[in-house]
């Protein structure tokens, strides 16, 4: 499937990485169709991410595994939650990322992640009851992450 898209012009998206939140997503539910689009030749499949609306070509959100940036991150689901999604066999959680104009304010949100079947390509948003914040700052772990990579590769 070819998609129009603001941020990277026209994509090609094969059928296998397209994914289906049966319910949309918090404040956009009639945005069911997505693509996952990430940079495979940059090699680092922990980073970011963006979740490319289908339906609409100007919706596109950042995402990351929270576990990049915050390890002990580990929320509880009701499994109710899941059910639209085929159950929590074989799932990819990430969270979206906020950018303002000052960069060191980066943050996720923890509290209302996106958990994706990967089996079924079906996925949900949802709110979690945990006390967990709507603004985890990653600016400084980003940072540090990117220097221990580099050292790595020396």
């Amino acid at each position: 499937m070819v998609i129009n898209t603001r941020i990277f012009g026209e994509v090609t998206i094969s059928d296998d990485k397209m994914l289906h939140f049966p319910k949309g997503i918090v404040g956009f539910p009639d945005l069911q169709d997505f693509a996952l689009i990430y940079d495979v030749e940059a090699g680092d499949s922990n980073g970011i991410k963006w979740l490319q609306s289908v339906q609409e070509p100007n919706f596109a959100m950042p995402v990351i595994d929270p576990l990049t940036v915050c390890e002990e991150y580990n929320p509880e689901v009701d499994d109710e939650l899941l059910k639209t999604i085929g159950g929590l066999d074989n799932v990819l959680v990430l969270v979206t990322i906020t950018v303002p104009s000052d960069i060191k304010k980066m943050s996720v949100n923890l509290k209302a992640p996106f958990v994706i079947n990967v089996e079924e390509r079906k996925a949900c948003q949802i709110i979690l009851d945990q006390d967990l914040p709507v603004k985890h700052y990653i600016y400084d772990i980003l940072q540090a992450r990117k220097e221990q990579m580099t050292k790595a590769g020396e």
